[in-house]
């Protein structure tokens, strides 16, 4: 049977008969929704905590979890897209430098320094809020061109890969951004080559090298440059400035990046949004926070159909649910992902705002210091002492590119490297 088949399901009609047909079911089900929406929003809010991290600390305690395993896969997405939402909120609080670095500042981090940062936390919102509609319509037609070109493309991945990352370094602005681009390509590659199957002795059994690389590579560096900075100023109006064609177009463009996502191992949502920009010209910070939210989110779609035609997990959440042995039940999983992305739209707007006044009235080298610790205290827990080693060098590297001038997309050469060389 065609795995397929099952993606025309029509999920409003199958919904309906599960509040008609089992309403003590259906109630059960949205406590497990509820559930996974409490947990992304946890995990969302805390800095640090990435998606994938938070999933397969979640795969560890899913089997004493009492309930159906497709309820528990529901709330697994659930928590994961919400997350995707949420995950914006403290990387605009947080790690803003000093205005006089506004030039080699995350382009949020100029939105927040311009007082524009509730307008970004919309933008965000639209990017992902729209991308689950159009990722949802365009799912099951991308994943049937897949299989046919999947093949192709899965016999010539080292080549993909590595013009991938050419490209990155490539794309960048003058000669300086473009050797900068290259150097933090090659030094996170070689980074990757040598530590991604180093053993994780932290103190769970879900740890990996992934966490201390993609702490120390994007989280570290963002927060010693702000250390000196003057955080989270007075912020204006959240009046969306951008045209609202404008924002379907960029969210489309998001969309189908997150189908590369979806269906390419290494290649990350920043990778993704940097290189689908090229096709927007003068975007800007607003264009790209609403491509990238949207590259992130779409994934989630894109990856759970591609795990059903393939049955390859493609994100940390779904490697989680196939630990979990919750097998592939498609109207739940999907049901999951909506409930995330509608209540991670009402919840980025509601709460955002206040996270970020909440951080205007805090010392903020004091909240960097912290932060930081934390992510120390979380390596130490998810990796061990070698861990704690692997985030250091991964900090020195995570450094490079901002010196250059270049973007720090071009880190995902720890991915992109390793698996365009095979090792």
């Amino acid at each position: 049977m065609d795995p397929l088949a099952g993606l025309a399901l029509d999920p409003v009609r199958t919904a309906a008969a599960w509040v008609v047909l089992a309403p003590t079911r259906t109630l059960v089900f949205c406590g497990y929704l509820a559930g996974g929406v409490a947990l992304g929003t946890v995990s969302g809010l805390t800095p640090g905590i990435h998606a994938n991290t938070f999933a397969l600390l979640l795969a560890g305690v899913a089997t004493s979890v009492p309930g159906p395993l497709s309820f528990l896969g529901a709330a697994m997405l659930a928590a994961g897209t919400v997350h995707t939402f949420l995950d914006v909120v403290p990387a605009l609080a947080l790690g803003v430098p000093d205005p006089a670095m506004a030039s080699s500042a995350l382009p949020g981090h100029r939105l927040v320094l311009e007082g524009r940062g509730r307008e970004a936390l919309r933008l965000s919102a639209l990017g992902s809020g729209c991308a689950v509609a159009l990722a949802a319509g365009l799912a099951v037609p991308v994943t049937r061109v897949m299989r046919v070109v999947y093949p192709a493309v899965r016999a010539h991945l080292p080549l993909v890969l590595g013009g991938t990352a050419l490209a990155l370094a490539l794309t960048e602005s003058g000669l300086r951004g473009r050797v900068g681009g290259a150097l933090a390509v090659g030094a996170s590659g070689a980074l990757g080559v040598l530590t991604l199957d180093l053993p994780a002795g932290g103190l769970v059994a879900a740890g990996n090298m992934l966490a201390p690389l993609f702490a120390g590579l994007f989280g570290a560096p963002v927060l010693l440059d702000a250390l000196t900075g003057a955080g989270v100023p007075e912020q204006d109006s959240p009046e969306v400035t951008t045209p609202p064609a404008a924002v379907g177009a960029l969210a489309l463009v998001g969309t189908l990046g997150g189908a590369a996502v979806g269906y390419l191992p290494g290649v990350s949502s920043a990778v993704a949004a940097t290189l689908a920009l090229g096709v927007v010209p003068a975007a800007g910070a607003r264009g790209f926070l609403v491509t990238t939210s949207g590259v992130n989110t779409a994934n989630t779609v894109f990856a759970l159909f591609a795990l059903v035609a393939f049955g390859t997990p493609r994100t940390g959440v779904l490697v989680a649910v196939e630990r979990a042995g919750v097998g592939v039940h498609l109207p739940a999983l999907l049901a999951g992902v909506v409930a995330g992305g509608a209540a991670g739209f009402v919840l980025v707007v509601s709460l955002g705002d206040r996270y970020l006044r909440a951080v205007g009235r805090l010392d903020y080298t004091r909240l960097c210091v912290g932060v930081l610790a934390l992510l120390v205290l979380l390596m130490v827990v998810l990796a061990g002492p070698t861990g704690i080693g692997v985030f250091a060098a991964a900090t020195l590297v995570g450094l490079v590119p901002v010196r250059f001038g270049a973007r720090r997309a071009n880190l995902m050469g720890v991915l992109l490297v390793p698996l365009a060389l095979g090792v």
